[in-house]
């Protein structure tokens, strides 16, 4: 019998459906739905990056006048008709024979032909079809007993870059909070750091709206003066910078960095690799700061190496646009000593199976790792189930507003009651 296909069962696969829905920034996605056998559904959406790798998965996008050229109707046809196809008659609870399936389909090294956004949002919807079918929460389908771990997460308060018009070089400012004993507690006390930051700017006449990802739209001189602001807030809303709450970077280099160069419109600097890799050492001495994203360029894997070396022991280097959830780029980089915490999107690989096993790699090599949301998102929340699912400390989806950022944190909390006393909240403990 063919690899996949299987007698009939509750978890065989009847039926496979792509819709296109809309995404946080009104810009159109896919949906896929899956029935099976046995009468269980799952469905999923893909998300949409801003700030992309040159090595993730391609969306597939009509082209054309309608929707400024992003319509997914192409990658909504290859559901319905190739995917479906493909997959009717096979079993949803084979998660790693689902995605072979759909890898092989496609064909290309980067799910150029059927759309990246086509190929993950059935992959996730399989995982919820035959979670759906054994009567279980997606997260516990996949960890089982052993999934108790709940992620410290990483939220945004002002927004940057290519997630708000580059009105700031630098994507993402956020908050974490090391001195948390649980999720929950560290919710309320991003709560606070948000609407203390918001009454600053307001004081200041700087409030002037929200960011892709729900953060407070930058309205500074500088980038360090985000910073300054930041620690303003923590401290306004009663916290001890550093120990309670800290704060974590998105440097996003790839968009102001290439060929070692690094190019700061705000601050009309231009610097080699070695004198920016200064200008965040000395925001590092100056700021309570744990953990920084993407600090390099992604054609600067040098100059990452060189930055985390400096930093080793204090902040934990996070890799995304370098390694772009792919298992080989991550060993890869791990060697070179790039980095020591990857970025899992599971959009960037295309399917879970690929998703899993780039955080397999991380593991291997010591890495940490921290499951995220993308810049247009929807009120799907299956990266919250794959944090708790996979056991990753860390959980990252944007900032502490706007519901499609909100329902992955809510989601979180209901995980969290969910394991009741079982829980076991990661904390200051995946910090370096």
């Amino acid at each position: 019998m063919e690899e996949g296909i299987v007698e009939v069962s509750d978890t065989t696969i009847a039926a496979v459906k792509g819709r296109r829905v809309w995404d946080s920034r009104g810009r159109p996605t896919v949906e896929a739905e899956i029935e099976l056998a046995g009468g269980a559904r799952g469905r999923a959406i893909s998300p949409a990056g801003a700030s992309m790798g040159a090595g993730e998965a391609v969306d597939r996008r009509d082209g054309g006048s309608a929707f400024g050229g992003l319509g997914v109707t192409l990658a909504m046809n290859a559901v319905n008709s190739e995917i479906a196809g493909a997959l009717r008659g096979r079993d949803a609870a084979d998660q790693h024979a689902i995605d072979k399936r759909l890898i092989a389909l496609d064909g290309t090294p980067n799910k150029a032909r059927l759309g990246g956004n086509a190929i993950i949002a059935v992959s996730m919807a399989a995982a919820h079809a035959a979670a759906a079918a054994r009567g279980l929460p997606l997260w516990q389908h996949l960890g089982g007993d052993a999934a108790k771990t709940i992620p410290l997460p990483e939220i945004q308060i002002f927004g940057g870059g290519a997630h708000a018009g580059g009105r700031l070089d630098v994507q993402d400012f956020m908050v974490i909070c090391p001195g948390a004993r649980s999720f929950a507690q560290a919710l309320d006390w991003t709560a606070e750091v948000y609407r203390a930051a918001g009454a600053l700017m307001k004081d200041e006449g700087r409030l002037r709206g929200v960011a892709d990802e729900g953060g407070y739209w930058p309205e500074f001189d500088g980038n360090e003066q985000a910073l300054a602001m930041l620690l303003r807030a923590i401290e306004r809303a009663g916290y001890a910078p550093g120990e309670q709450v800290a704060i974590s970077l998105d440097i996003a280099a790839s968009q102001f960095g290439k060929r070692g160069r690094y190019r700061l419109a705000r601050d009309r600097r231009d610097l080699d690799s070695d004198a920016w890799g200064e200008v965040l050492l000395r925001w590092i001495e100056r700021y309570p700061i744990r953990m920084i994203e993407d600090p390099m360029a992604e054609d600067d894997p040098e100059g990452f190496a060189h930055f985390t070396s400096a930093v080793k022991g204090r902040v934990q280097v996070v890799a995304d646009d370098l390694v772009v959830t792919s298992a080989q780029r991550i060993a890869d980089m791990a060697r070179r000593g790039a980095g020591d915490a990857a970025l899992i999107k599971p959009n960037q690989a295309g399917t879970l199976t690929e998703a899993k096993a780039a955080l397999d790699a991380a593991r291997d090599a010591g890495w940490g790792a921290i499951v995220s949301a993308r810049s247009g998102e929807s009120e799907d929340v299956t990266i919250a189930h794959l944090a708790v699912g996979w056991g990753v400390g860390q959980f990252k989806v944007g900032s502490f507003t706007r519901s499609e950022r909100m329902a992955k944190w809510n989601e979180m909390l209901r995980i969290e009651e969910a394991l009741g006393a079982r829980a076991k909240f990661a904390g200051k403990n995946v910090l370096p």
